[in-house]
């Protein structure tokens, strides 16, 4: 099977498996991704057949939606791929990029390095920014039944990986405890670029915020 097949199968199959998804993590995030990766990549030396891959099948299986089990994902994956008669190495690498992908809050250092990874990684945080982060953010928030916000209780930027995880604080404290720090993290000039830009964007929104917040224009 040639690597064009392949990649529209893997479209194929995502597309199918997050059918009825939560919106902010859906077939259009996995599109947004794959597009982000694909134009980062036009600008970094790395293997394509990977990079999109990688980018259509990172978030198979968020462990968010799977009682934090983060094994499902890279095994639904792995498991796909082998029918598609994918190479191990190609498979190992994907599923390494699925495993170290997230953000995981506090401090946890990635446990695997790669320009596809990078590009990945850039391509799913920038959906995590602008118009579309804040829109994603929300959706998520009402989806748990969090609140909007909350000015008795604080971001926490000192959390561990298992309190970021179980996390059930306001929404809008989700800004300061990811969003506004995923700026200064990408790896990538193309994504640092974008993300400059998205970031400033999301700033301003919570300048507005603040002031409808307390009752000003």
């Amino acid at each position: 099977m040639n690597k064009t097949q392949i990649i529209e199968n893997t479209k194929s199959f995502v597309k199918e498996t997050l059918l009825n998804a939560e919106g902010g993590h859906d077939w259009f995030h996995i599109q947004r991704v794959f597009n982000n990766a694909n134009l980062i990549a036009g600008t970094e030396n790395s293997d394509m057949f990977v990079v999109k891959l990688g980018a259509l099948l990172h978030d198979i299986a968020d462990s968010k939606f799977h009682n934090g089990d983060e094994t499902v994902g890279p095994k639904i994956a792995s498991e796909f791929l082998m029918t598609q008669e994918v190479s191990s190495e190609v498979i190992t690498h994907v599923v390494k990029i699925i495993e170290n992908i997230s953000f995981k809050g506090g401090n946890e250092a990635q446990q695997f390095q790669s320009i596809e990874l990078d590009i990945i990684q850039d391509a799913d945080r920038l959906d995590a920014l602008g118009a579309i982060g804040v829109a994603r953010t929300f959706n998520y928030g009402g989806f748990k039944g969090r609140s909007l916000y909350d000015p008795q209780i604080k971001p926490d930027l000192e959390m561990s990986k298992e309190a970021y995880k179980a996390s059930t604080a306001p929404t809008i404290n989700h800004f300061y405890e990811k969003l506004l720090l995923l700026k200064d993290r990408m790896n990538t000039a193309t994504g640092r670029k974008i993300a400059e830009e998205r970031h400033r964007y999301m700033e301003n929104f919570l300048e507005q915020f603040y002031a409808e917040w307390n009752g000003g224009k």
